[in-house]
Order: C-alpha cells, then sequence, then structure tokens
C-alpha cells in the first residue's frame, strides 16, 4: 500500500476511526527498539523480526494494560517470522501434541513450543514452565516401574519433537502492569539426562527428576498428580538463550 493510498483511506473514515488510527500510530511512534540480550541468534540476527514484535508489542499496550498472554504471544510471534519472510508451518490445532510452530529461517527448520508468564515475582536467574504438557495418566499409574517406562517415553517423545521452547515472560510492576518483557529459548536437550536417572528416582507418586548437564542440575521436572501435568522449575537461565528484552 502507498502512502497515497493510506491517504485514500483515511479521507474516507468517521472521526472515530481516526480517533483510533491516531491513538495506534501514536503507539507506533513511541515504540521503544529491542534491547539485544545474545547477538549472533537466529532472532536477533533479524532486525525485521526485532522490530516487528516491538511495535506488536506497543500496540498491543496501546489498547490494553493487560500483559501479551498465550494466544496473543503466537500470533504475534508468527507474524514476526513471517515478517522476516521465514517459512513458517502451517497453524496447528490447539491441541496438537507439543509442537505449535515449525519456523525455517536460515534453511534450518525448528519445532516450536510457545508458552508465556505474568507470573508475579519472575526470577533474574531461573525459568518456570508451569505446564510443560498434560499427562492424564499420572494419577492412575503406581508402580515405580512403570511410571519411569511412561515418564521415559513422554520426555523420549518430546525431545524428538520439539526442538525449544519459546518463553515469553512479562515482568511486572506492583499494579500488574508489564514494564518488561524477555524472549526466551529453551533448549528440549536439558532433558536428556532423564533418561540416565535410576528407578529409585521415581519411587515418590510425585517423583521430582533433576535434568543435569554434567554435574550442574539445570532443571527440575515435576510430576503434578493433583492437576495430571508435567512441571519444570528452576530452570537455569545459564543454560537457555536470552535472545531479546523490551521495556515500557
Amino acid at each position: 500500500m502507498t502512502l497515497a493510498d493510506l491517504k485514500a483511506k483515511l479521507d474516507r473514515m468517521s472521526p472515530a476511526k481516526i480517533r483510533f488510527v491516531a491513538r495506534l500510530i501514536d503507539e507506533l511512534d513511541k515504540a521503544r527498539p529491542a534491547t539485544v540480550k545474545q547477538h549472533g541468534t537466529w532472532i536477533t540476527d533479524s532486525e525485521e523480526w526485532l522490530e516487528h514484535f516491538s511495535l506488536a508489542l506497543s500496540v498491543h499496550h496501546g489498547t490494553t494494560s493487560e500483559p501479551l498472554r498465550q494466544t496473543s504471544f503466537e500470533a504475534v510471534f508468527r507474524a514476526a517470522c513471517e515478517s522476516a519472510h521465514w517459512d513458517v508451518g502451517p497453524a496447528l490445532s490447539p491441541t496438537h501434541r507439543f509442537v505449535d510452530l515449525m519456523v525455517d529461517a536460515d534453511g534450518k527448520k525448528r519445532w516450536l513450543s510457545l508458552k508465556s508468564t505474568a507470573a508475579q515475582r519472575l526470577s533474574e536467574r531461573s525459568v518456570h514452565i508451569s505446564k510443560l504438557t498434560e499427562a492424564a495418566w499420572i494419577q492412575d499409574e503406581r508402580k515405580p516401574q512403570k511410571r519411569r517406562k511412561r515418564l521415559l517415553r513422554l520426555f523420549g517423545d518430546y525431545v524428538d519433537a520439539v526442538d525449544s521452547i519459546m518463553m515469553l515472560r512479562a515482568f511486572r510492576l506492583k499494579d500488574k502492569v508489564p514494564h518488561r518483557y524477555q524472549l526466551v529459548e529453551i533448549p528440549t536437550s536439558i532433558f536428556e539426562s532423564i533418561k540416565t536417572l535410576p528407578l529409585a528416582d521415581f519411587q515418590r507418586d510425585a517423583p521430582i527428576l533433576e535434568c543435569r548437564d554434567g554435574d550442574q542440575v539445570v532443571a527440575r521436572v515435576a510430576v503434578d498428580r493433583s492437576d495430571a501435568k508435567i512441571t519444570v522449575r528452576s530452570i537455569s537461565l545459564e543454560a537457555c538463550v536470552v535472545h531479546a528484552e523490551w521495556t515500557r
């Protein structure tokens, strides 16, 4: 669309529409660029991707003080990838297991799970995933041997299907308004060490499994029997890629 086309559309708009458009333009004009936290990543190498995401955040908060949550994050992430002229896989159903999006950014296909959080008091040193995936069988599986077998199969399938978890974290002030967003990429390779854990670690009905990189614990997987889900706690930011941040 040319500037002449845009002006022609504006000339046909009602005063209410003009005020709405003016507000959005004002927000776009005030949009702050991303602060790159790690240079040379597949995200931060694309100025187009970073600018689109920055503008989308500004437009979002031009109409609401609520954080950019899961469904909106997925839509904005996909749109930023398309703006960067990356090949993006077809939209998957909300019930599709594990994978939310496939992106071919630089000749390399990445199968991604997208998650967001706006929890209060987010840690500056670790990431928490309140629900990695559902596992309805958890409440019925009582024997350690079978529990271990099911969990090893689950994480084997997860690592085979998903390359990374993209997590958007909204840090909020006391009045609950987001003042900073952080985009973190969590490699699913952190779960590889689970397959080496001994049977003793699966004895409890709701075991907590340590994920290690050498001698270092980089995450803890918790089996939540009350909600039949898998939670991942204390994921070390040092084991992740912090791509960028956006302040408001």
